[in-house]
């Protein structure tokens, strides 16, 4: 399962720069169509185990070490590095995951952040939904720019 996932983090640096809201609504688009079976992979594991709550922790284990193995150098990870995957989580894999418009989304994102945070020392991240941050961009500040 999840066979070469840490690939969904390759586009990373150009995906993140300049974001705006009509590139975030492009790029979460080319993101969902390249990685969108993963997601969905993701919560029906979640939802074919008969303890959702543990199948999502071992789960979200799986998925953080794949992403730090992928990325760390010589055992450690630089900040630049965590603090740019941290926000790609909170920006793209975690509403991706919600807009698998599943049962089992919450539980997978809960089990996926719960690991993150425990593999990826000092990193508190937390998620959102995709209209929550696609709201939160603004195109032009009191109507000048």
């Amino acid at each position: 399962m999840l066979e070469q996932m840490e690939l969904m983090f390759s586009d990373m640096t150009q995906m993140l720069k300049r974001l705006k809201k009509d590139t975030y609504e492009a790029n979460m688009k080319s993101f969902r169509e390249k990685y969108g079976h993963y997601f969905q992979e993701m919560v029906q594991y979640v939802q074919s185990e008969p303890d959702q709550e543990k199948a999502a922790r071992e789960l979200g284990e799986m998925f953080a070490e794949k992403v730090w193995n992928a990325h760390q150098k010589r055992g450690k990870m630089g900040g630049r590095t965590q603090s740019d995957l941290d926000f790609f989580m909170i920006y793209y894999v975690f509403p991706a995951i919600l807009l698998t418009e599943s049962p089992w989304g919450k539980a997978t994102a809960d089990g996926l952040c719960a690991a993150w945070r425990k593999r990826f020392k000092g990193s508190n991240i937390s998620y959102t939904t995709y209209e929550e941050l696609y709201n939160g961009f603004r195109t032009k500040i009191l109507g000048i720019f």
